[in-house]
């Protein structure tokens, strides 16, 4: 994770984070496949998915890859008084300790059904280059004999992951990191690596690339042919593409030559495999980004083509120590705004070096759960409908054409007894109700606003929501 920064159509969520993401480099290119897009709206219905990042680097509760790469920004800072090299073969040896016992994929995966959570998306290989499957292609991978956890029942993690999602009901999203900081052809060691880049000019060393480009497509070939049904191939790193830079500066996170993956090939190579598959190419544009993914970050405005904004439940996507946790309350806001604007809300969080999902996310995805259950049919295969908001309400209209009024509550806030709605209409005979409650609710419109009166008794089995839906069975505007 982690990339360039966004044009400003994006507005931030989290204040002091890092803007992530280039959202909207090139135009976006819709998918013309018939396979793919039945996926794809297949994905847009389920709007809620979870996502994990995790590795042997959670056994130091630091930031993922990041901080074996040398550019001077934030997160990729290391403890004071050990020198970069020094710093990085001791990153390399962490899987020599990791052993995760008390993984239990069917928790997870329990944990995020009962959170109304529809689809996962789990990390195969992240930068660092250290697989979280039985990949033929490397030693540097979860089931090597040097891993104590190799042993396990469950060594081949990505697999264990899938297969327990999968048999929850959910979609299945693999994320897979281009760029592989231990291979020799990426990173080579003949030189110093300044940036994330590849550190030797791809033009002046063609055969040193294809064997990395070849290394690449074996991984996603074994991916995409031995895992069972995967629905996404969720492709971090944007910065390896086909572009050329000339006016790249020195140290920058761009460097003047290709770095060309050859995606027509990778992506015909995981269709092949898995007909229909939503590739996500992310932070490139072009055929083979089939939606965005605009990363801690929730657009303004819904956008014109699908996307799903990737965000962390703490401030940190692995597993940190006493990491800053977001409400449950403010999660829920978060995935309601984004639905409200037509896209997907995909939340991370960071196994611990155990393999336990850390008690203050389970906690928030308890009580997120809560309130889904309650009002999980106003997000599931909803979308949006103009106006999208008025102030503290949020709309979104199932296929039936009924219309939901979410209204976002403060902490200790009640429902009013009544809601104006200027954006809309109710059409005659339209009846109005608030999920959770059996009271009747009375509306009536005048000078083109519908006001909805709440009665107290409705709102009382309902105290404390993060929020209330009231649903309209139809609406004109």
């Amino acid at each position: 994770m982690r990339m360039k920064a966004a044009p400003l159509v994006l507005a931030l969520v989290l204040l002091g984070r890092p803007l992530a993401v280039r959202a909207d480099e090139g135009a976006y290119v819709p998918e013309t496949d018939p396979l793919v897009l039945k996926k794809l709206a297949a994905w847009q219905d389920w709007k809620f998915g979870f996502m994990a990042h995790w590795g042997p680097y959670s056994q130091w509760g630091v930031v993922e890859s990041w901080s074996i790469c040398s550019e001077d920004v934030p997160w990729c800072a290391r403890p004071p008084g050990i020198s970069y090299v020094d710093y990085k073969k001791k990153y390399e040896q962490l899987p020599l300790t990791f052993n995760p016992t008390k993984f239990d994929p069917d928790a997870w995966a329990r944990a995020a059904r009962d959170a109304g959570m529809r689809y996962v998306v789990f990390t195969t290989k992240h930068h660092d280059g250290f697989s979280m499957f039985d990949t033929r292609q490397t030693g540097y991978r979860i089931t090597a004999p040097d891993v104590p956890f190799h042993t396990n029942p469950r060594a081949n993690i990505t697999k264990e992951v899938f297969d327990a999602f999968r048999a929850q009901g959910f979609g299945i999203g693999a994320y897979f990191s281009k760029a592989d900081w231990h291979n020799s052809d990426y990173w080579a060691p003949e030189w110093a690596t300044p940036t994330r880049n590849n550190n030797y000019d791809t033009r002046k060393y063609p055969k040193r690339w294809q064997r990395f480009v070849d290394f690449t497509h074996r991984q996603i070939g074994e991916l995409t042919s031995q895992y069972g049904r995967i629905d996404i191939l969720w492709l971090d790193a944007g910065w390896v593409n086909p572009h050329s830079h000339p006016h790249a500066l020195a140290y920058s996170d761009e460097v003047p030559w290709p770095q060309d993956i050859d995606m027509p090939g990778l992506a015909a190579l995981a269709r092949r495999n898995q007909p229909g598959l939503i590739v996500v190419d992310r932070a490139v544009g072009g055929k083979y980004e089939d939606y965005r993914t605009p990363e801690q970050q929730v657009p303004d405005r819904p956008l014109p083509y699908p996307w799903e904004t990737c965000m962390t439940m703490g401030d940190s996507w692995s597993y940190k120590p006493n990491d800053r946790y977001k409400s449950a309350r403010e999660l829920v806001h978060i995935l309601v705004d984004v639905v409200a604007k037509g896209g997907n809300f995909l939340l991370n969080v960071g196994p611990d070096a155990t393999g336990q999902l850390p008690k203050p996310a389970l906690e928030r995805m308890r009580d997120i759960g809560k309130w889904m259950k309650v009002n999980g049919g106003a997000i599931h295969a909803s979308h949006p409908i103009a106006p999208y908001a008025e102030g503290k309400l949020r709309f979104t209209q199932l296929k039936d054409g009924s219309v939901n009024v979410i209204y976002l509550a403060d902490e200790g806030e009640a429902l009013p007894a009544t809601i104006t709605l200027k954006g809309l209409q109710m059409t005659p005979g339209s009846a109005a109700r608030l999920l959770g409650s059996d009271a009747r609710l009375t509306t009536t419109q005048k000078d083109g606003t519908t006001t909805i009166a709440i009665p107290q008794r409705a709102t009382q089995p309902l105290a404390g929501a993060y929020a209330w839906t009231i649903r309209l069975t139809s609406v004109r505007r």
